[in-house]
């Protein structure tokens, strides 16, 4: 049956199936370690006790109507001060947009922004903006990022690719990676990007940057999260930001995400947003607006939960490191961010116990998913190459006890090779 064009080329989310398909395995009673999609088990990172009763009291007086197409005012006000009093930025309530999660709020800023053709600059491995140029029938203009510099761009890399382009898009801390920019590399890039706009005549678009900050509260070890506003003012015209509570507060199913930019960016998103119909639910816009201004209890919450990932995200790290030195061929990047690690495992060319070689990367996943029992997302699906041996390992589901139990399989698995 014909169909559109778009629908016959689009391919659905990498992630998403390959976190189905593993669901459905354990549905059927197999035992896996399912570290693959970039959620969380409620059962071990359940959202703030004092949010959900803010939520089930939302309900209980029946705020279950239409909210307005731009979220409701309480809401984008306590965003606003929520971002003033922890990154120490300013936004009117007028600059500020509600949707359902990150995902309508990037889709909507594709469709802004981007005509037919108009070049779209990002990173890869990086989050399905390779989709979402594809929906606009965009130019893909795509940097492969390097293990040295934590798979994060480089102004460098960049620089040849922005001469004409219309956005570059921007994650920090970096999904799938777990890693984030630092203070001079953020810098460099916004002065290439503020650099290529002063050639921009009158009434010629400008290079927009998206700037996905969904895990900016999630650093570990240090880091520290910085945004292009904060480094450099004069980016405050070009740049929307992406961000939300899906993963601050381990609620990716409450649904309630944000967008902050220039008014009339914002206005024009709103307008395609109205059509779409991808609002978060009143109930929860209510009960955001609340929880957002208990500081005391997202403090509280906050140095619980960063422990909680942070202690999975090390101790993986360390047995990563260990299978390292004890000669095997796997590699690990220091945890910098979000609730991803960065594992290697390069396995191609080795032989199985029943004689068969591993040829690709693919036959290197099934081969750990089958003898370790290990699901994990390579960085294929995040638009990197076929052939790369990275891979996006997530710890939202991780419970303590399965870290040593997954290590020991895993180093069983690789013994088994030749």
């Amino acid at each position: 049956m014909k169909v559109s064009h778009l629908a016959e080329t689009l391919i659905g989310s990498e992630i998403v199936k390959l976190g189905n398909e593993i669901k459905d395995r354990i549905r059927n009673g197999e035992r896996i370690y399912n570290f693959t999609i970039g959620d969380f088990d409620s059962s071990v990172f359940p959202i703030p006790k004092e949010f959900e009763e803010e939520i089930i009291d939302a309900y209980k007086h029946h705020y279950t109507t239409y909210p307005p197409a731009e979220g409701i005012l309480e809401l984008r006000q306590s965003v606003s001060a929520f971002i003033k009093e922890r990154e120490g930025l300013e936004y009117k309530p007028s600059e500020i947009l509600i949707a359902s999660g990150g995902r309508p709020l990037i889709y909507s800023l594709y469709r802004a922004i981007v005509d037919r053709g108009d070049k779209v600059v990002y990173a890869v491995p990086s989050w399905n903006n390779n989709h979402y140029v594809h929906f606009n029938e965009g130019q893909h203009v795509v940097v492969e990022t390097r293990p040295e510099n934590n798979f994060m761009p480089t102004a460098e890399e960049l620089i040849p690719l922005i001469k004409g382009a219309n956005l570059l898009a921007l994650c920090s801390p970096l999904n799938p990676a777990g890693t984030a920019f630092t203070k001079e590399g953020l810098e460099k890039i916004c002065d290439a990007v503020i650099a290529e706009n002063k050639t921009r005549k009158e009434g010629e678009k400008k290079l927009f940057l998206m700037f996905d900050q969904m895990y900016w509260t999630l650093t570990f070890a240090g880091t520290e999260h910085y945004n292009p506003i904060s480094l450099r003012p004069e980016m405050r015209d070009v740049t929307i930001f992406i961000d939300g509570i899906s993963k601050v507060f381990a609620s990716t199913g409450v649904r309630v995400g944000w967008a902050m930019g220039p008014e009339i960016i914002i206005s024009k998103m709103k307008a395609i947003l109205s059509h779409v119909g991808a609002w978060a639910p009143m109930a929860e816009q209510k009960a955001t607006a609340k929880y957002l201004l208990q500081t005391e209890n997202i403090n509280k919450y906050l140095s619980h939960f960063k422990s909680e990932i942070n202690y999975r995200l090390e101790k993986i790290y360390e047995g990563f490191k260990q299978l390292k030195a004890d000669g095997y061929n796997v590699d690990v990047i220091a945890p910098q961010g979000a609730i991803y690690l960065t594992i290697k495992i390069d396995l191609t060319g080795k032989h199985t116990a029943d004689g068969k070689t591993l040829v690709a990367q693919e036959d290197v996943s099934a081969y750990i998913l089958s003898e370790a029992r290990l699901a994990v997302v390579p960085f294929f699906a995040f638009g990197s190459s076929k052939n790369s041996p990275w891979y996006r390992l997530s710890v939202g589901t991780c419970k303590k006890e399965e870290i040593e139990e997954m290590l020991d399989l895993l180093r069983g698995a690789l013994a088994k090779l030749q």
